[in-house]
């Protein structure tokens, strides 16, 4: 009798046990979320980091060398276009331009001189043109001496030497006037150059140099920038960035205004892949410009690449690889099936399928439960 007693209490203890298991180990390991299909849009997009430029960034220099006299602005600020930067020492310039144009005014009032000189020289030499032809007759005629006749053709070729003296002087003194113009002109260049103006309208991003400071020639004082050519600079990994083309839509989410979103088009893409990285340059431009914003700021873009309007999608985490073929584990029955799927497009949470029963019950695969295999039971 007490054997038999002892053996109905091992059975009920294992029986007990064996339910505890059932229900605290393998119900709940084959128990899973279950879902169904949904209709409707599906957008696809690609996203990216990159940081804030700008197309046209200006890098404002010093167009001659020496020391800088004035910086007319400072960053931050707004500047038009052919507005006043930079005031160089022009140290002797001045002094040297009003030398020159005295020099020219001296070179003019040289070959007016010289051009009354040649005319009065060119009257002379009518009259003794004229008095030689006269004692040329009357010296064949014998009628004048031939000393006095000598006398008017040495005086006729002397005002044709100095009528060609003359005109050499007057191209000397010419070319004079030319010269002292040029130096003008090159020196008018030179005092032109000690100021700077603004190529653009934009912001000062950054002043490279100070007042009273010795700077070389072209040595970068200013950088400004053209707002209306801001854009994100962001890398795309090559094996998705040939679904981007230009013009299209995309979302730029600032790291300093997280919870603002500007509207941005794909401005520009890059025709050379990194060779480390695999990525390609994509630029995105603003349509709306922040206000403030900061070159280098790190900027998220979403970009817009297709939308897809009624169809079928499933949440990605219940599409799942099989023998290399995409598929999703269904319940039929409480049994466990792989059904295989055709995926027409896929964002990052969701896949729009083809052919799919939209009453159908999606088993969500969970890596902390049983893996699943055909035909296994499934409790919901």
């Amino acid at each position: 009798m007490k054997t038999i007693i002892k053996y109905l209490v091992v059975s009920v203890i294992i029986a007990i046990l064996a339910i505890v298991v059932y229900l605290k180990v393998y119900v709940p390991k084959h128990t899973f979320k279950v879902i169904q299909p949904t209709a409707g849009q599906l957008q696809v997009t690609v996203k990216g980091i990159g940081n804030v430029s700008a197309l046209n960034i200006y890098s404002i220099t010093a167009q001659t060398g020496g020391k800088i006299l004035k910086i007319l602005t400072d960053e931050g600020r707004w500047v038009k276009k052919g507005e006043l930067l930079i005031v160089m020492d022009g140290v002797d310039l001045p002094r040297q331009l009003e030398i020159a144009k005295i020099n020219y005014i001296k070179a003019e009032y040289e070959v007016k001189t010289l051009q009354g000189e040649l005319k009065s020289q060119k009257t002379q030499e009518a009259l003794l043109q004229v008095t030689y032809s006269r004692y040329k007759k009357l010296n064949e005629q014998r009628f004048v001496a031939q000393a006095e006749y000598d006398k008017v053709l040495a005086d006729l070729q002397g005002i044709q030497a100095a009528i060609t003296a003359s005109a050499s002087r007057i191209a000397s003194s010419q070319s004079a006037v030319k010269v002292a113009a040029k130096n003008i002109d090159v020196l008018q260049e030179k005092i032109d150059r000690l100021k700077v103006y603004a190529p653009g309208d934009g912001y000062v991003l950054v002043k490279e140099a100070e007042i009273m400071q010795y700077v070389q020639p072209s040595t970068p004082v200013l950088k400004i920038v053209d707002p209306k050519t801001l854009w994100v600079e962001t890398k795309i990994d090559e094996r998705i960035s040939a679904q981007i083309k230009l013009s299209q839509t995309a979302t730029i989410i600032l790291r300093s205004r997280p919870d603002k979103h500007y509207k941005g088009v794909v401005r520009r893409i890059g025709t050379m892949t990194d060779a480390v990285t695999l990525e390609r340059k994509i630029d995105v431009a603003f349509e709306t410009i922040p206000t403030p914003f900061f070159i280098n700021e790190q900027a998220q873009v979403i970009i817009d690449i297709k939308r897809y309007g009624n169809v079928t999608k499933v949440p990605l985490m219940a599409v799942v690889q099989k023998e290399g073929k995409p598929g999703m584990w269904v319940v039929r029955e409480d049994r466990a099936h792989f059904t295989v799927i055709n995926k027409i497009a896929r964002n990052e949470t969701e896949m729009a399928i083809a052919e799919a029963d939209k009453n159908s019950f999606i088993i969500v695969p969970d890596r902390h439960k049983k893996s699943l295999s055909e035909g296994m039971r499934i409790y919901q």
